[in-house]
């Protein structure tokens, strides 16, 4: 165990922000789905298939972000930041390509889109309303995503809680009312909770933007360093980036396809999955903070070339992950009792989604270790590929075919399907472990 104070002050304390930050972030579709949830299954089911569309986009600009991170924490190590603002300008124009590509697709497919998750009519019917005011909050959230992950590269994490916090509050503020028809306004539904989503993203955006022109002074950002360009920091960039985009993308079709499997079990299984990840993902937030606190130590600990440290961040940030993995489960499997007694529910999908959260209080145990080391150490150290391929292998190749097997051939329960579904949050930790422990990872990106 590292015996530094430094260390456990500098990972905690991150952690804590960048937990906080997570936890306020899913809490807005948390909010959007206990509403939508006491005011239709229908509308809850629409516009969890559309949330899913907005989770895989989420998944890519955090991977642009990630990008930044990794490359420019080595950076900030050497004690170099003209680099990173040449960086954070390209991560700032795929981030935006992105954000075209999304708009484009679902403005001329949006039927087709949302049928992917379900072939119910009336959820598909709300899930295209639904869709068709939320896409006007595609550029702001990309902007954002990116500024914080371009932030996030030089240890600036304070201002993320603040921006959730505000979004949430205004989400809710607006969400309440334009669902349900309240204090005058008119009763929108699924719209409702669509407009709320679009105000408070642009909120976010402007108190950041204000933020790093008043208080930032780390990297010192201007509006004219966007338009840098080095060919050479371009191809460090992608080189970086591109498995890690790669890697989100995937993770994020996986979690997409998981919904679409569980769409075409049957409705009742549908609407409980979109039950239980919520709070799924809210206590998964914890792993998600730690492994980015891990992600900027370990990458700024490379850039300062002492491998002897390095080492030993290492070892002890595991101990800690697994700690954080023990404590996720536990916590996971008390709250989904108070959490499902929020939500009007038929018996049957109460019932699944029960089930099916102490399945998930199981595999976030598992998850809590691996997905930390993986992404927070070795992706953090520069190696950007194994986490692509150990993925790869394990949810194209061996989870999704067998649960698609499961559900359509052998007419498995849900709750066996959901069971394979995460089964790789838990068997994955064993090569992470190895790599990790006895294997090489640690990569100079920098020049």
């Amino acid at each position: 165990m590292v015996r530094e104070k430094s260390f456990y002050k500098k990972f905690f304390s991150m952690s804590a922000v960048l937990i906080l930050q997570n936890v306020l972030t899913f809490s807005v579709n948390l909010a959007d789905n206990v509403m939508l949830g006491s005011y239709s299954e229908t509308a809850l089911s629409g516009a969890s298939a559309v949330n899913q569309v907005q989770f895989l986009y989420y998944n890519l600009l955090i991977a642009v972000g990630e990008g930044v991170v990794v490359l420019g924490s080595q950076y900030f190590g050497k004690k170099q930041t003209e680099p990173i603002k040449t960086v954070a300008a390209h991560a700032m124009r795929m981030g935006l390509y992105l954000c075209g590509v999304l708009f484009t697709l679902v403005s001329v497919f949006p039927r087709g889109i949302v049928s992917l998750f379900t072939d119910s009519e009336p959820i598909i019917g709300e899930g295209m309303v639904y869709l068709r005011t939320v896409r006007w909050s595609f550029l702001f959230f990309a902007v954002t995503q990116v500024l914080l992950g371009i932030l996030r590269s030089v240890g600036v994490v304070k201002i993320a809680p603040v921006l959730a916090a505000s979004t949430l509050a205004i989400n809710c503020a607006i969400n309440y009312p334009l669902i349900h028809g309240r204090f005058g306004a008119p009763r929108l539904g699924v719209t409702g909770a669509a407009i709320g989503t679009i105000a408070s993203r642009i909120a976010e955006l402007i108190i950041l933007l204000i933020y790093i022109a008043v208080k930032e002074k780390k990297l010192n950002l201007r509006p004219q360093d966007i338009l840098r360009r080095d060919r050479l920091l371009l191809r460090d960039y992608l080189r970086v980036a591109s498995p890690i985009l790669l890697v989100n993308g995937l993770w994020g079709l996986n979690t997409a396809t998981q919904n679409a499997i569980m769409g075409h079990i049957s409705d009742a299984a549908y609407t409980a999955g979109n039950v239980a990840n919520p709070l799924y993902t809210l206590v998964k937030a914890g792993a998600v903070g730690e492994a980015s606190a891990a992600s900027f130590i370990i990458g700024k600990t490379v850039g300062e070339g002492d491998e002897k440290k390095l080492k030993a961040y290492a070892r002890t940030l595991q101990i800690l992950f697994a700690c954080g993995g023990i404590i996720s489960g536990i916590v996971l499997f008390f709250a989904r009792i108070p959490f499902l007694s929020f939500y009007d529910l038929s018996p049957e999908t109460r019932a699944l989604a029960d089930r099916f959260l102490k399945i998930l209080a199981i595999s976030i145990a598992g998850m809590a270790y691996q997905m930390p080391t993986n992404v927070g150490i070795i992706r953090g150290g520069g190696n950007t590929r194994f986490p692509l391929i150990l993925d790869i292998v394990s949810i194209w190749v061996i989870v999704l075919p067998l649960a698609a097997l499961l559900a359509f051939k052998w007419n498995a329960p849900a709750a066996a399907v959901i069971f394979c579904l995460n089964a790789d949050q838990i068997f994955k930790g064993v090569p992470i472990f190895i790599k990790v422990n006895f294997g090489s990872w640690a990569r100079r990106l920098t020049r």
